[in-house]
């Protein structure tokens, strides 16, 4: 059994390992289920893992490097469901070698699936950056 926040610090290991192109801690992270969302910073909303997780490996091809941490973090725990707001600030670096500093808000919402915390829904700002690298 996962506690919460080994799912929060775990989520973000697997944002990481996105950026060096590897995908399978972010499969890992999620949960798999069709109804999932997902918003991320390159703008839209997807929803079912299908979609959600081909947008993980659209941002895993592009290897952006550097490391990206949440910083004031607030959590709201449930027994089924809890949610985590907070900022994501970092470096990557984009498709062209310029360094960006990704500074956004996210929230994540979490659900307990057989006794581990699953991520069910993530929300950010948008980075008009990374839309125009991941088209």
């Amino acid at each position: 059994m996962s506690t919460l926040q080994d799912a929060v610090t775990n989520f973000y290991v697997a944002h990481n390992e996105i950026f060096t192109g590897n995908l399978a801690p972010m499969e890992e992270a999620w949960s798999h289920s069709d109804d999932v969302t997902y918003m991320s910073p390159m703008g839209g909303i997807l929803v079912g893992w299908d979609a959600t997780r081909d947008s993980w490996s659209k941002q895993a091809e592009l290897q952006l490097h550097g490391h990206v941490y949440p910083v004031d973090i607030k959590i709201v725990e449930g027994s089924q469901i809890s949610v985590c707001h907070n900022y994501i600030i970092g470096t990557n670096f984009v498709v062209d070698g310029k360094e960006v500093h990704p500074n956004i808000r996210a929230t994540t919402v979490f659900r307990k699936e057989d006794g581990a915390w699953k991520v069910i829904s993530h929300h950010t700002d948008l980075m008009h950056w990374l839309e125009v690298e991941v088209g």
